[in-house]
Formats: C-alpha cells, structure tokens, sequence
C-alpha cells in the first residue's frame, strides 16, 4: 500500500523508541522545529504502537533495537502492511542490521548519531517533500574552546537529580534513588530550572534541560 503525503503537507509521524530521555528529546525537537510533520503518537513499546488508535500514521521512526522479542523484520512489515512508510533508527549501524532494515521494506537505515535536522531532511525524502532550509535549534554540548556560559552554583541533591533525570530517569525513579519523597525530588528540580533561568539559560523543557546538563558536564 503506498502512502499519500495529506493535502495539508503535514505528515502524520510515530516514533518508537524504548529509551524514554531520546523518546522525549525527537519528540520535544520535532514539534519545535519540523511544523511540516504532525508527531500524532509516541511509544516504548511495540504493542503500545500498534494498538494506538492513531496507527498506522503516514511515517514511522523506528528503533532498531528494543527489548521486545519482536524481529525488525517483523516490524518493520507490519508497519508497511498497514500503510506507514519507515526510517529505522539506530546505534548499531552495522552492514547486517542494515541489510535486515532495509530488505524487510524499511524506506531509509539512519544513524541515531545523525542531527536530527538530518534525520527529518530524509524523512521529508522519504515522504516526496521538499527539504527544510529553515534555521533549526539542536542542543548540543557546546564544541571545545568555546567560551563557557555562566553555571548556576546547585546543590549536592540538586545536582544528584539532576544527573539522574537527564541519564533517563523519571522524577519518581530520581526521588526512589535518592531516597526522598517525590515531590522533594520535584523541588530539587525545580529548583535547579530556576537556577538555570537566573543565569539567563531558560531550561524550562526537559530538552532544555538536556542541553544545560551536557553544556555544564552533568550529562554522562
């Protein structure tokens, strides 16, 4: 079954992914800066996929690996069978798993290491449209010898959660490895938001956050 862009030019996107922090991070950039794709549907997992009442949508990002015992083969099919068109993701780009992607019917095989203005210039490819030429924000640590930005003075917990939330963890799973309640783990990061605001680096989205934490060597 071919898939047909909507007359709105406005692609209707899923994304799968079982690591929530790079699940938030496509999820968050994408709705800033990619207003031609409509992210309708997140999931960790491949039966939350599938069972969406938003599946099948135009385009899937998919991940290669996932704990599922779920081929990419198998997944990849079913997602064509239903009519979406996939671009597998991946940190293991080896000539084999390429192979598998690309044979059970995958549209394009992309490196999870590529800027995601890239990985959404080949999905507009993908999808018969024209590439983005608008200026796009991608949060990066900032590249060696750069002069460094002023860093908010936080405190042992506050640095503790915040290492913490941004390696992938929830704020409940923070307060349960730092053995607070969750909303003291809450005040820790709020905490550590408004310290970031003070200095003039707004971290109010967990992307922002992110990028904050990698600037400052928080982000391990």
């Amino acid at each position: 079954m071919e898939t047909r862009v909507p007359a709105t030019g406005s692609v209707r996107l899923a994304i799968l992914d079982d690591h929530e922090l790079l699940l938030d991070s496509l999820s968050t950039w994408i709705s800033q800066n990619a207003p031609d794709f409509d992210l309708v549907l997140t999931a960790p997992t491949w039966f939350e996929l599938v069972q969406s009442d938003q599946f099948p949508t135009d385009l899937v990002l998919l991940d290669f690996q996932l704990q599922e015992p779920v081929s990419i083969e198998a997944r990849v099919r079913t997602c064509r069978a239903a009519g979406a068109k996939v671009i597998v993701l991946t940190s293991l780009d080896t000539e084999e798993a390429r192979e598998r992607a690309l044979e059970a019917g995958a549209a394009a095989f992309l490196s999870k290491a590529l800027p995601l203005a890239d990985v959404m210039d080949a999905a507009r490819q993908v999808m018969g449209m024209q590439a983005s030429g608008e200026p796009v924000r991608e949060w990066r640590p900032l590249p060696s010898g750069a002069r460094r930005p002023p860093r908010p003075k936080l405190s042992v917990s506050e640095r503790e959660a915040l290492s913490l939330y941004v390696a992938g963890r929830s704020t409940a799973q923070v307060a349960s490895e730092m053995h607070v309640q969750y909303e003291t783990a809450k005040t820790y990061l709020r905490r550590v938001r408004e310290k970031y605001a003070k200095t003039g680096r707004p971290a109010s989205t967990k992307t922002d956050l992110i990028r904050r934490a990698a600037e400052d060597g928080y982000l391990q």
